[in-house]
């Protein structure tokens, strides 16, 4: 593969990447909207869970990793969040904050979630069928 394009595809990788981790974080949001996403957002988030947790490489590091060695370089230092987020977006010393606030997150977000499809089904009129 040529370099430059293994390069393109790498920076793709990261894009995506990020995006899951954002989806992880606040994709539970989108079920206020969309209810039926949060089946989505639940696989997204156990994953992202047992990623972290747990020897299993996670597909997107494992493809970046690919790309990166088309280019001649070598594995992420100590993989995806610890090459990118830690000590560049968030710094370590905050990190157990951030989980705090993350779980928060997903809480509100679920809870939120399942009071407006609640407050939608018990709204929503019936109909009856009148015969005659």
């Amino acid at each position: 593969m040529n370099p430059s394009v293994a390069h393109v595809l790498a920076d793709v990788t990261v894009a995506v990447h990020i995006l899951a981790l954002l989806f992880i974080g606040l994709g539970g949001f989108l079920a206020w909207r969309w209810p039926k996403i949060v089946f989505v957002h639940v696989f997204f988030a156990v994953w992202g869970v047992l990623v972290n947790v747990t020897p299993i490489p996670c597909p997107l590091t494992a493809l970046e990793d690919y790309f990166r060695h088309q280019q001649g370089l070598g594995d992420l230092p100590g993989g995806f969040n610890a090459y990118y987020l830690y000590d560049t977006v968030i710094p370590s010393s905050v990190l157990p904050a951030v989980v705090v606030v993350a779980v928060g997150l997903l809480l509100f977000s679920y809870v939120g979630a399942y009071h407006r499809w609640r407050h939608r089904h018990h709204d929503t009129p019936t109909h009856e069928l009148r015969v005659g």
